[in-house]
C-alpha cells in the first residue's frame, strides 16, 4: 500500500465486523502475529490488519531518521486506516508497537474502540532519563550499521529481556531468529532513532484522558513491564491488567493460546 510517499506491506485477514490493527515490536513484522491468530477464538468476528512498520520487513526503509518519528508514524497509520475505509477499530500493540498504538489512541481517540498494550510503556518520565536512553539507542543504531544485522540479532536475542524465549521449542526460536534477519541494518537503526524509547514522547499524563477501555498485559517473568503496567492501570480510567504466567516479554509468542483467548474476550465484549 502506498502511504505518504512510502510503500507499506499490509495484509488484511478476515472480514468480520471487529477491525483490529496489530502492531509488532522492534525487529519484528506483521507475520509475527499469525501464530497467535491461528487459534484465536471466534475468528469470524474479526478483520485483522497486519503490517510491517517503517524500516521493518517488506515495508520501505527511508534514509532520513526523521521520517520514522512518532508523529509521522501515526500519521501513516491514520492514512492506512482511512484507505481501508475503517471508521472505528481496535488497536493491539506489542513493545515498540504498543508505544505506537498508545500514541495513535491518544491522538485519534475517536477512531479507536479498544486498546491492547502488551509489554508496553508510555515513555520515560524524566528528561535526563530520556537523553540517556536516546544516547544508548544511538549507540545501538551505530552498532547495527557497523556490524550488520546477523551480529546484532545474535546480541539482541541474548539480552535479558528475551531470555525466557530460550524455553520455546527449537523450531519456534529458529523461526523468530530468521525473521529478524530479514530486516535491513538502516531500517532498524533509523527505527531506533525515530521511535526508540529515547525518542518516544512522554505519554504518562495523557493516560488519564484515554476515553476507551484498555487491556494491559505483561509476562510474570518480565518484572520491569509488570511494574509499568501496574502504574498505568492506576492512571487509566477503564483499564484491566493481566499478568500472564510462564511468560516473559513476548507473551503472544510464549503463550499464544492463553493470551489469544484473553485478548479475544476483551475485544469482543
Amino acid at each position: 500500500m502506498e502511504v505518504n510517499g512510502m510503500h507499506y506491506h499490509v495484509e488484511v485477514l478476515g472480514s468480520g465486523p471487529i477491525s483490529v490493527l496489530l502492531l509488532h515490536g522492534f525487529t519484528g513484522c506483521g507475520e509475527n502475529y499469525k501464530d497467535l491468530l491461528e487459534d484465536f477464538p471466534q475468528k469470524d468476528m474479526y478483520t485483522f490488519i497486519l503490517l510491517d512498520q517503517l524500516g521493518h520487513g517488506k515495508t520501505n526503509v527511508p534514509m532520513d531518521p526523521d521520517r520514522y518519528s512518532m508523529n509521522q508514524t501515526i500519521n501513516d497509520l491514520y492514512t492506512i486506516v482511512k484507505k481501508l475505509e475503517i471508521t472505528k477499530l481496535s488497536l493491539y500493540g506489542y513493545s515498540m508497537g504498543g508505544r505506537v498504538a498508545l500514541a495513535f489512541a491518544t491522538t485519534y481517540p475517536d477512531l479507536v474502540n479498544k486498546l491492547v498494550l502488551e509489554s508496553a510503556s508510555p515513555g520515560l518520565k524524566e528528561e535526563a532519563e530520556q537523553m540517556t536512553r536516546k544516547q544508548a539507542d544511538e549507540k545501538l543504531a551505530k552498532r547495527i550499521l557497523e556490524k550488520g544485522v546477523p551480529k546484532f540479532v545474535d546480541y539482541w536475542t541474548d539480552i535479558p529481556l528475551f531470555q525466557s524465549q530460550k524455553k520455546l521449542p527449537d523450531n519456534i526460536q529458529k523461526k523468530i531468529y530468521h525473521q529478524r534477519l530479514n530486516n535491513s541494518p538502516l531500517g532498524l537503526a533509523n527505527s531506533l532513532r525515530g521511535i526508540g524509547t529515547g525518542a518516544q514522547p512522554n505519554y504518562w499524563e495523557a493516560l488519564s484522558q484515554l476515553p476507551i477501555p484498555v487491556l494491559l498485559a505483561a509476562g510474570e517473568w518480565d518484572e520491569k513491564f509488570v511494574h509499568i503496567a501496574e502504574e498505568m492501570k492506576n492512571l487509566i480510567r477503564e483499564s484491566y491488567f493481566v499478568k500472564i504466567k510462564d511468560a516473559g516479554h513476548a507473551i503472544h509468542v510464549e503463550q499464544p493460546r492463553k493470551f489469544g483467548k484473553i485478548v479475544s474476550e476483551f475485544l469482543a465484549n
